[in-house]
């Protein structure tokens, strides 16, 4: 490649991503005139400009707004046809009530069960302490007061051996035990809501890749504290794609972010989903309000999938392998600030990439 080539990369992709968002508007409109005010709108504009991406090396110069245009009509008509499809089946769905006090004993007695074995692995320090507090009543200061301590430690022993007890609980409940020394490291973590151990575990990846903690973190995860900062979307289908650029999209719009920038950010979110769904056999997108340097989302997608041999080259435009990641990379790149993928053979893939956006209003 000659240097004067190079130097003309940026203000070719700086055109491109300037092509793709001046679709928008056309595709706003089209939408509206044909389907008004549906709660699927935006998805339609956000599913044609992700084809649009993935078809854009194979159209013609001056074909990419006819192109969209067609695009957008069939995904129009393709929603309604499921629509149609779905309606036609919904007396299909329903599902006969059953008594269910049986299977309600039976649960509430597992559930004791569990709970009992639960608190017979904890050491007898802290299971004492445990039901001094939450059984006889005894306040932290009381506590500290017996063993010379402060009320702050007491709290502090209190919620770890409380992550303890939920980890156990549900370790019991299940009949297992965690397949690795890093599985209850994990657990843990993610029962005591420690976000600073989650990442020294690399926790996201971890469940992506174990069974067992994936399926055993969801009461622990499901106790967890919300924030509205974050979202985290497991991919494992085409619905998923829908579900993370909603995701993305509605956590932009509730900071107050207005403009292309979110139809952008929606488009690239799902070019990174639709690869996870095409070439892994799991992943997750997790999506970040930041607030610094600036305001921003930055989005992680992981994946448990066959990984990238050369990703210099999968990130190159044109470029598709079954054999690895790549539909989707190059397009998803143009549209974000910053953009990195971490993989290798065997391994799965990372992909990290952000959006700044300048507040409107």
């Amino acid at each position: 490649m000659t240097p004067s080539a190079a130097s003309d990369e940026p203000q070719l992709e700086a055109q491109e991503s300037a092509d793709i968002a001046g679709l928008v508007p056309l595709l706003q409109r089209i939408v509206t005139a044909r389907v008004g005010q549906h709660p699927a709108a935006e998805d339609i504009i956000q599913e044609t400009l992700a084809r649009v991406l993935a078809a854009e090396d194979r159209i013609e110069p001056g074909m990419l707004e006819p192109y969209a245009i067609t695009t957008v009509r069939n995904v129009i008509a393709s929603m309604w046809r499921k629509d149609d499809v779905a309606a036609r089946n919904q007396h299909r769905m329903h599902d006969p009530s059953e008594s269910v006090e049986a299977a309600e004993l039976l649960v509430a007695s597992e559930e004791q069960l569990a709970m009992t074995e639960a608190l017979a692995r904890l050491t007898d320090r802290e299971r004492q302490v445990l039901l001094a507090h939450e059984v006889s009543g005894l306040a932290t200061q009381v506590l500290a007061d017996e063993v010379g301590s402060t009320a702050g430690a007491v709290a502090a022993q209190l919620k770890r051996t409380r992550a303890r007890l939920r980890v156990e609980y549900v370790l019991a409940l299940e009949g297992t035990e965690p397949p690795t020394d890093r599985c209850r490291a994990v657990l843990l973590a993610l029962s005591s809501a420690d976000r600073r151990r989650q990442r020294e575990l690399d926790s996201a990846r971890h469940l992506l890749e174990c069974d067992v903690c994936a399926r055993l973190s969801e009461p622990l995860l499901d106790r967890a504290p919300e924030r509205p900062d974050e979202v985290r979307v497991p991919i494992g289908a085409d619905p998923d794609i829908v579900s993370a650029r909603q995701a993305a999209r509605e956590l932009a719009v509730r900071a107050g972010f207005v403009g292309a920038d979110l139809t952008m950010l929606a488009t690239a979110v799902s070019e990174v989903a639709r690869n996870i769904v095409r070439f892994a056999e799991s992943g997750e997108v997790s999506i970040e309000l930041l607030a610094r340097p600036r305001a921003g989302i930055r989005v992680i997608a992981r994946d448990t999938g066959p990984g990238i041999s050369d990703i210099d080259r999968a990130l190159q435009d044109g470029f598709s392998t079954y054999d690895g990641l790549g539909l989707g990379l190059p397009g998803a790149r143009r549209l974000m600030d910053e953009f990195e993928v971490a993989s290798a053979p065997g391994k799965g893939t990372t992909v990290s990439m952000t959006k700044w956006f300048e507040k409107k209003g």
